[in-house]
């Protein structure tokens, strides 16, 4: 007889399996995050054009990914198994497909759906040929029908892409101060596509509030909010607190009363970075600057500048909360300010920056051979093998973008329970030479999502985790999601 609990368990793994949230962030990169990335680089544009035309402009349309496919010594290509992907020591990966389109003086010439590249597939994803396969037609491709999937195989080896534990993105974090004057510092890592740019709120002894982002450093944040268009005290100290009027506020307000207009606060960040042509220049060159790398997960565009400004009012407020002792500061290791970057996420990561190469090569290929008075076709400099090879080479060695190391790993096949142990690791990036004791003790919101346990005893104790039996990742939903979900709760939008 069984318990209700193992009855209840077994059932739960007949319909869930121990990797499905790594499944779902492979099939999400391939149906969404792959688009949002050609977003990202839609139109090139070279520098040298031939001299009798106007502008030329590449556009990337649509991208897609087929299933695994193989091209033989005969140049005929059919669909590859894992099973054969394994014997052969080949790679199971299936091609990227993107349309094409080159533009002479805005009217279209040339359009063409090429191949730019090999993307591995997940074994059990939506693009893998084993998905939806039954037992018995399991055992027929040579597959144990028990195999959870999740892993990748490249070059014939079994390769498995470990879950980076890493701080939340675009979530304000205030601590105290270990080194310098500040007494407590808000941290907050502003993410948006390949760009992570930490800022960094801090109060000098001089009671005045500086940010810190990129280049900009410490830089009066009363000025900055200025810059981005919210120019009354009154208004500011509104959107700081309607309730409480804070005396540190009205020190930094009243030190800067004597910048009126946007462009005034503009100029003055500009002049305290250093930035040293004409005002005109100088103002537009600060404007860029604000625009693309102050607060870029909220906008990237001039209209988003206002919104910028309430944000950083948001954030003098849980400063100032903090530091009177209102709240507590935060706790680093809650789980609620930690992020799981799972297989889908990592790729994305790498597919990201190597596309960007492969816009550069794009790039220099077409004015190499327009130099020597020639017009290339679009499909003459697109170099396929560029990415392929990029894409296996990370995989294969496991050095990934940011010098990370040892995050494709080969998967330890010792016996089942190790294997799906391999499969559901969670690694800190945090040094394991350092004590970082706090980063390594079991904290009470680990509790249901990380395994109490499971955690190697030396350097790495504490810092290499596993994900518990019943846990699963949840994807990050769109903020027009996220702003649905909140109406239907009932909260409306203020201004």
């Amino acid at each position: 007889m069984y318990k209700e609990s193992e009855v209840l368990i077994k059932s739960y793994f007949k319909e869930h399996s121990f990797v499905g949230s790594d499944i779902e962030s492979f099939n999400n990169l391939i149906e969404k995050e792959l688009n949002d990335i050609i977003l990202e680089n839609r139109i090139i544009e070279p520098t040298i054009i031939p001299q009798n035309i106007d502008s030329f402009k590449i556009r990337f349309d649509k991208i897609w990914v087929t299933k695994p496919e193989i091209t033989e010594a005969d140049g005929s290509k059919r669909n590859i198994y894992p099973f054969e992907a394994r014997l052969r020591k080949i790679t199971y990966s299936a091609p990227i497909f993107v349309d094409v389109s080159a533009y002479i003086n805005d009217v279209q010439r040339e359009s063409l759906t090429t191949q730019i590249g090999n993307l591995p597939i997940m074994l059990k994803s939506k693009n893998c040929h084993l998905d939806k396969m039954g037992r018995q037609e399991l055992i027929e491709k040579g597959e144990d029908p028990d195999d959870p999937g999740g892993y990748f195989i490249i070059n014939g080896t079994e390769k498995v892409l470990v879950h980076i534990e890493d701080l939340a993105p675009n979530h304000i974090l205030i601590e105290k101060g270990a080194v310098g004057p500040s007494k407590y510092v808000g941290k907050i890592f502003s993410e948006r596509g390949s760009f992570k740019i930490p800022h960094t709120l801090e109060r000098l002894s001089d009671g005045i509030f500086y940010l810190t982002f990129t280049r900009v450093k410490r830089i009066p944040i009363v000025v900055l909010i200025k810059a981005l268009g919210l120019l009354k005290d009154e208004e500011i100290m509104k959107f700081i607190s309607a309730e409480k009027s804070y005396d540190e506020m009205l020190i930094n307000l009243y030190e800067f009363v004597s910048i009126k207009t946007e462009e005034e606060a503009i100029d003055y960040i500009a002049r305290k970075i250093g930035i040293t042509q004409t005002k005109e220049v100088r103002v537009e060159r600060m404007k860029e600057i604000l625009d693309k790398y102050l607060l870029p997960h909220l906008g990237i565009e001039e209209k988003d500048r206002v919104y910028k400004a309430y944000n950083l009012c948001k954030f003098l407020k849980r400063y100032l909360i903090v530091s009177n002792g209102v709240v507590p500061v935060n706790d680093k290791d809650h789980y609620m300010n930690k992020k799981l970057k799972l297989s889908g996420d990592l790729l994305s990561d790498l597919l990201r920056v190597n596309f960007k190469v492969l816009v550069g090569d794009l790039l220099y290929n077409f004015q190499r051979i327009v130099k020597r008075g020639k017009f290339p076709s679009i499909r003459a400099i697109i170099r396929e093998k560029l990415l392929t090879q990029r894409i296996d080479s990370a995989m294969a060695t496991g050095n990934w973008v940011g010098g990370r190391k040892g995050v494709c790993q080969r998967i330890q096949r010792l016996n089942f329970l190790e294997t799906i142990s391999h499969l559901q690791r969670v690694v800190s990036p945090l040094s394991a030479s350092q004590e970082n004791f706090e980063a390594r003790a079991l904290h009470a919101t680990h509790l249901g999502r990380l395994c109490p346990i499971e955690t190697p005893e030396g350097t790495n104790i504490g810092l290499r985790k596993n994900l518990s039996l019943l846990a699963s990742v949840s994807k990050a939903g769109s903020e027009e999601d996220a702003i649905k979900i909140m109406k239907d709760c009932g909260m409306r939008t203020l201004w």
